[in-house]
């Protein structure tokens, strides 16, 4: 390992000379090298990158709430213990990251002037890459984890993915639903597109007979 630990020596008395933001770029890139050499390139956590907060943007179907005690607590976690989990994004291929989980805890370092300053205008994030619904299951099931949310945005979302061709078993499995909270969140958007993909109920004019005649 002399070898190792001389590059390493070597490495280290190089980042010396570099500005801070030089030497954040330059970590990133050897982050990134490392991750992709390492045998866990296939585990976002494995890499985690520093990105201006500037380029890191919210996504636009995040039903999670979180209510002003809890984001209280949030600051305080991250004003004690640091960021101990990144933001997980999405690399838009442009410079700028869309968030799938951790939409508050990017608001933490936007919002407040100790951490912003703290962390120089910069937040931790990890890298997923998937196509777009394939995201969205992803902030469903980070959020469900976590026990929390909305149930009018997560209509809209099942609604969002049946459109996409997800029928119920799909929308079950990526989203840890059962049948029945599947069946129940497509009646709350009143709309039948909802059930363009709906494969486990009765057949559908006995649910439009059922849900719809009262409606009219």
């Amino acid at each position: 390992m002399s070898k190792i630990d001389d590059l390493t020596s070597g490495l280290l008395e190089e980042l010396k000379t570099l500005s801070d933001e030089e030497m954040i770029d330059v970590l990133n890139n050897i982050r990134l090298q490392l991750h992709e050499a390492g045998p866990f390139k296939s585990e976002p956590c494995d890499c985690i990158l520093w990105i201006r907060q500037e380029s890191i943007h919210a996504n636009e179907y995040n039903p999670n709430h979180v209510a002003t005690p809890e984001m209280k607590l949030l600051y305080e976690s991250v004003k004690s213990d640091g960021y101990t989990m990144p933001i997980v994004t999405y690399d838009l291929k442009n410079g700028q990251r869309e968030i799938v989980d951790g939409f508050h805890r990017n608001r933490i370092g936007r919002e407040h002037a100790d951490i912003k300053k703290r962390l120089r205008g910069y937040l931790p994030v990890s890298t997923i890459d998937k196509p777009a619904d394939e995201r969205m299951g992803s902030t469903i099931r980070h959020n469900r984890a976590r026990g929390t949310h909305g149930i009018r945005p997560m209509s809209d979302i099942v609604l969002d993915l049946s459109k996409q061709g997800w029928n119920d078993a799909k929308i079950c499995e990526k989203l840890g639903m059962e049948l029945d909270e599947v069946i129940r969140l497509k009646q709350i958007t009143g709309l039948k597109e909802a059930f363009m993909n709906h494969e486990f109920s009765r057949s559908w004019e006995d649910f439009e007979k059922k849900y719809y005649s009262e409606r009219n």
